[in-house]
């Protein structure tokens, strides 16, 4: 979500300081058009379109804010400001960063995934079938899974009943959710019974997703922490890509500033707190 939104921001504030440029170099033109002397034996004759063609590319307005935009501190280095480089130091600090945690979270959760499969899933099926991010976040909240059919006559389905299992769980829902009484059961051809059931299959896991950490409570705690550690690692990935995108938009605005205005434009500062997961804080300052 933050990465949609500074991507938003970033979309928004090129579209602005494009049509700021724009207007810019109409202002100049009409400025430019002004110098020139008129008297009455001047003869009249088109106005004079300056030849693009003639101008270097780097030295129109568009370029140096657009090229900030895409690589952070190119803009500032085709106008000769060293600070182009702080720019670009910070973005490749940043990107290394969020590569450096992204590996992290992709080996921590491939620990927690080995280990689910090893202590808790290996004694209900010999194929490992790696699940969706809930379902491993399910079992870290739930001692045992239950089982997803509790009945031994072929033909015949039984939802798990105990309650402190997660099927049994999703099956207590489903009853208070269609039946008017969750302890009274209808005859399973009754409309509500079925509308039940079919709650329950969609939600409840099957045989080959079953667990059981009830003879493993120590790897089930080891469990959780690597899997709380895996979050705070994509989660500080998140925070860094955010700001590798808030470095491009200063960049941005910091070469259109110097575009438009002829001034010094801003000068960002990067703070970074001790737990690089807790997010990162970069500044920008600008004097009027």
């Amino acid at each position: 979500m933050r990465g949609r939104v500074a991507a938003g921001w970033l979309v928004l504030g090129a579209a602005v300081a494009w049509g700021g440029v724009a207007r810019a170099q109409v202002a100049a033109d009409a400025q430019e058009a002004a110098r020139v002397p008129w008297t009455a034996d001047t003869p009249a004759a088109a106005p004079v379109v300056p030849d693009a063609a003639a101008v270097p590319v780097w030295r129109r307005p568009w370029v140096r804010p657009l090229a900030s935009l895409l690589f952070p501190g190119s803009g500032q280095l085709l106008a000769h400001h060293d600070r182009g480089l702080v720019y670009l130091a910070v973005e490749v600090w940043f990107v290394a960063r969020a590569l450096a945690w992204s590996q992290q979270g992709r080996q921590l959760r491939s620990q927690f995934q080995t280990l689910a499969f090893d202590v808790a899933r290996q004694p209900f099926t010999a194929t490992r079938i790696d699940g969706p991010w809930d379902y491993y976040e399910t079992m870290s909240h739930y001692v045992s899974s239950g089982a997803y059919n509790t009945s031994t006559v072929p033909g015949v389905f039984a939802p798990e009943t105990d309650t402190l299992t997660f099927n049994g769980a999703m099956w207590l829902l489903a009853r208070r959710n269609y039946l008017a009484n969750p302890d009274s059961i209808p005859p399973p051809t009754d409309p509500r019974y079925q509308s039940a059931l079919a709650f329950y299959k969609q939600r409840a896991f099957g045989d080959a997703f079953r667990w059981s950490w009830q003879d493993a409570r120590l790897e089930m705690d080891v469990y959780r922490q690597t899997i709380h550690d895996s979050d705070n690692a994509y989660r500080a990935a998140t925070n860094y890509l955010g700001a590798v995108l808030a470095n491009h938009l200063s960049s941005f605005v910091d070469a259109f500033i110097m575009t438009r205005l002829g001034r010094s434009g801003v000068m960002p500062h990067v703070q970074v707190s001790g737990d690089p997961r807790a997010g990162v804080l970069l500044v920008w300052e600008h004097e009027f």
